[in-house]
């Protein structure tokens, strides 16, 4: 049984997702812990809900990034974890974090990566003119939304598109996508070679 930290800083669709695949499907791995570095985060009271220990980090309390990672990665490994989960994070980790976690941290980002990398995403995809935009999950790295790919899902971008309707529904493939890519991991599937993900799909 694998152990799930999960990160949120507002209300957790991501982690919601996560959460209901989990149970709904019997996953080999148990929600250990929902943890935010905001205290308002709605995120936390679904947690709570659904009987999720749950744990506050409040980045504004601490000097700098460091001194902040350095208090969020002693919270998280009391709960022992074998995966820890962005889902709507908004955090920029440093490397010592990032390369604690190394091979079992996993982010969702909101665009096809390599493209659109960062913040406004789908404003991004719209002023470019694609003909397609969604979403990525992906192993975090310390260089910021570029970590190896584990799965994407894409979607049409339409002509009367906004920034509103269009990241309505990449947010839909995100709730599909990202309980999917978790399971593998607790699953054993994916294993990472030369800075490539591999899927196992005999398991």
């Amino acid at each position: 049984m694998k152990n799930i930290v999960i990160l949120i800083s507002g209300r957790g669709s991501n982690m919601e997702a996560v959460v209901r695949a989990a149970q709904a499907e019997r996953w080999p791995a148990r929600i250990a812990a929902v943890i935010s570095n905001r205290a308002d985060a709605s995120g936390l009271v679904f947690a709570a809900e659904h009987g999720i220990p749950t744990a506050i980090v409040a980045n504004k309390d601490y000097a700098s990034r460091a001194e902040f990672d350095a208090a969020l990665q002693t919270v998280i490994d009391g709960f022992a974890p074998d995966l820890v989960v962005l889902a709507g994070f908004m955090r920029i980790l440093t490397e010592q974090f990032v390369a604690h976690y190394a091979g079992r941290m996993l982010n969702i980002h909101p665009s096809l990566l390599p493209l659109f990398p960062g913040l406004a995403t789908h404003a991004q995809a719209l002023a470019a003119g694609v003909a397609e935009h969604g979403a990525t999950v992906h192993f975090v790295t310390a260089e910021l939304d570029h970590g190896p790919m584990v799965a994407q899902a894409a979607v049409p971008v339409l002509p009367d598109d906004t920034v509103e309707t269009l990241s309505a529904r990449v947010l839909q493939q995100e709730h599909v996508i990202y309980p999917r890519a978790i399971r593998w991991f607790v699953e054993g599937r994916l294993t990472i070679a030369q800075g490539a993900v591999h899927v196992d799909h005999t398991k």
